[in-house]
């Protein structure tokens, strides 16, 4: 089979796998963004037992391979009760995944929300208090505001960050992108031992991450009126 004939094969398989990792991408971040703030708001506590068990497990989370994670998720309720939870399929596979993403993720954004929360001078929230704001006035209409603004610049690294991190599902069988390239290697629809699909995955990683990179640059200027 010539290049030509494999290419539009080759082609509409990646595009397949890349639609798997945007839906990754995407659940991973409507599910991590709002849990990260709320694991930073337990990491902040004024409770010392609410303080150190989230403190501990955001360590945890951190501290070990998201591959581990991933493998830990899917595999241990089977191992360890004899019920595999997510089921030997593809949707399986993919709840798994996202579920071992939102957490990982969720806890380094958490740590990113602190920081921009905490960087807010005192002073600011004390002024509002001053104008009779309430707690929740003042964190939405001061710190939050501000916030946003500290937070963008290490919130887009990480976020560029998980579009290549996504291709760590493949270790559970996800079919993503990178596993549809490596899949033409190994034999798949009647296309074998060929690398050059693994290697044009990177275009679409290229791709992806230019346009979020656009994206994060055009909502910095936008937050520029701030002056921290």
């Amino acid at each position: 089979m010539s290049f030509a004939e494999q290419f539009p094969i080759v082609f509409n398989a990646l595009n397949v796998g890349f639609l798997q990792t945007l839906k990754l991408f995407a659940v991973t971040l409507l599910g991590a963004l709002p849990l990260g703030l709320v694991i930073s708001f337990g990491s902040m506590s004024r409770f010392k037992i609410v303080n150190s068990v989230v403190k501990t497990f955001v360590w945890i989370i951190r501290g070990t391979p998201l591959m581990l994670q991933l493998l830990i998720i899917y595999y241990l309720p089977g191992l360890a009760f004899g019920n595999p939870i997510w089921g030997g399929g593809e949707e399986g596979r993919f709840a798994a995944s996202a579920v071992a993403f939102i957490i990982n993720y969720s806890c380094y954004f958490s740590e990113i929300y602190r920081g921009g929360i905490q960087g807010v001078p005192v002073g600011q929230q004390e002024a509002g208090q001053v104008l009779g704001l309430s707690k929740s006035q003042i964190f939405f209409k001061i710190t939050l505001l501000q916030m946003v603004k500290r937070i963008v610049p290490p919130m887009s690294n990480e976020i560029i960050t998980l579009v290549k991190d996504t291709s760590l599902a493949r270790i559970i069988a996800l079919q993503e992108v990178i596993w549809a390239g490596y899949a033409f290697m190994k034999g798949s629809q009647g296309i074998a031992g060929q690398i050059w699909p693994l290697f044009f995955t990177g275009v679409y990683y290229l791709v992806f991450s230019g346009i979020l990179t656009i994206l994060f640059n055009k909502v910095e200027k936008k937050l520029s009126y701030f002056k921290v």
